[in-house]
């Protein structure tokens, strides 16, 4: 007998909520397990971004890529480099990629992620300064021809950012005061808008206030919700190829 089967015909989202909740457990294990056995800390925050970076590519869609990188816009500034981005690949190549290293356009981005073995004060602050980092940066946009005349240039979306940890340091969990009070802090180019501590529960203010999940089925809470405020940017804007030839060729675009 196929239990899982089963299982789905007597209560399908009981079904629903234990997959995810198996998905989470083996997930919080893997980043307990490289956190136990490798002595290094820079190879252990590789493993365990990728360990992250795997999970999101499998439940967004193929339109989002998720990888590490550098933002790059076309004056040639950067960003810090960030853990996890979330950006189009499919109308933005990126760029001088070098095994997995790469410069991702700025107008490419949706969203960007800081992995963290612990939530508290000091790596929310660190996660906004990284979120800061991409968000100044210039971004371009150009009107899109099509057979009819042409779509006028797209206006930019917010970049989102957030955090993923594997536990919180303050005693109360996200019910901490001191962890709603400096989330309250960032805000502008600094704002952290959603994240999980996977040994708790997920966060998102994407509707304007702070909404906490439950603890059971906080991955799926985290994922759904993201791709919901993903959905709502639509398509990221025309790249103006232009302004980055001009780099090259000493002209103004």
């Amino acid at each position: 007998m196929n239990k899982a089967k089963e299982s789905s015909k007597i209560d399908g989202k009981h079904f629903l909520r234990e997959a995810f909740e198996a998905e989470q457990k083996l997930l919080s294990v893997q980043l307990e397990m490289s956190s136990k056995s490798i002595t290094h800390d820079g190879v252990m925050g590789e493993v365990n971004e990728q360990y992250l970076i795997n999970v999101l590519r499998k439940y967004l869609p193929m339109r989002y890529q998720v990888a590490q990188g550098i933002v790059i816009d076309s004056n040639g500034s950067t960003s810090d480099q960030i853990d996890i981005i979330i950006f189009d690949n499919q109308y933005t190549p990126t760029l001088l990629d070098q095994h997995a290293h790469r410069f991702i356009p700025a107008e490419a981005v949706y969203c960007v992620i800081e992995a963290k073995s612990v939530l508290n004060k000091h790596n929310l602050e660190y996660a906004a300064n990284k979120a800061h980092s991409v968000r100044v940066l210039e971004r371009t946009s150009v009107p899109i021809p099509h057979a009819g005349g042409e779509f006028p240039a797209k206006p930019q979306f917010p970049i989102v950012a957030g955090i993923i940890a594997t536990s919180v340091d303050w005693s109360e969990g996200l019910e901490s005061e001191s962890f709603t009070e400096t989330l309250a802090s960032l805000n502008g180019t600094r704002s952290i808008e959603f994240g999980i501590v996977l040994s708790d529960r997920a966060f998102d203010t994407f509707s304007g206030v702070l909404s906490v999940s439950a603890k059971a089925g906080s991955l799926a809470a985290f994922l759904f919700r993201l791709l919901q405020r993903l959905q709502s940017l639509g398509t990221v804007p025309a790249v103006n190829w232009n302004r980055y030839a001009a780099v090259f060729s000493g002209s103004d675009a």
